[in-house]
């Protein structure tokens, strides 16, 4: 029986949803538009009509990562008064690498991938620029509020997007739990010192990924 039509945003985000089973269950190399249009129950013609190529199906369902990402920095930095900076400051870190280790690190294997380097180092600089706002407000908030002493906040900001790249290289490579630890640890130290703020005054915790 033939479908239905249906609104264009629906079906993308069928697609994607269909993609995203799929990458997990048989790698992203492994999966072939085929095997989504199978999955969906659909002819490839359709997929071809949404997407040009598997990569840009790729990109789109890496920027939707993103965008859920970039709504939930919102909701921290929006926290009410009661959460100080540097507690806020250790929830975006955390769920920045939440997000990168999305079912047991999809999103780092497809972006690792030798063959989507050019994808990693384009979405991790609209990451930066789309971060770096938030991580200012928290850092003009812990300013203010004398938490932090910082007296550069974009070079701040900088070092913190370098610390989470290399936290994220971390849980690509599936670190272990007590490397990762000291890692964590390392960064929290590295981020105090780049704000300026008291030591052990930020917690970076991954729920299931590291004794805290």
């Amino acid at each position: 029986m033939a479908r239905t039509p249906q609104d264009p945003q629906i079906r993308i985000t069928e697609i994607l949803d269909a993609a995203d089973q799929l990458f997990f269950t048989k790698s992203y190399q492994g999966t072939t538009i085929k095997d989504i249009a199978k999955k969906m129950g659909v002819a490839q013609g359709m997929l071809y009509y949404y997407f040009k190529s598997k990569e840009e199906l790729l990109e789109t369902l890496l920027d939707r990562h993103a965008s859920a990402l970039i709504s939930e920095i919102k909701e921290i930095t929006c926290l009410n008064n009661n959460t100080p900076p540097p507690e806020k400051m250790a929830l975006l870190v955390a769920a920045v690498l939440r997000k990168t280790s999305y079912k047991d690190g999809l999103l780092l294997n497809m972006l690792y991938d030798t063959q989507n380097l050019h994808i990693k180092d384009k979405l991790f600089r609209q990451l930066a620029v789309s971060l770096s706002p938030w991580l200012l407000n928290i850092i003009e908030e812990g300013t203010r509020n004398q938490d932090f002493c910082v007296s550069h906040p974009p070079t701040a900001v900088d070092y913190i997007l370098m610390i989470m790249d290399f936290l994220s290289e971390a849980l690509y490579e599936k670190t272990s739990a007590d490397i990762l630890f000291f890692r964590l640890r390392m960064a929290e130290a590295l981020i105090e010192k780049a704000l300026g703020a008291q030591e052990k005054t930020i917690h970076i915790r991954l729920t299931g990924q590291v004794k805290t």
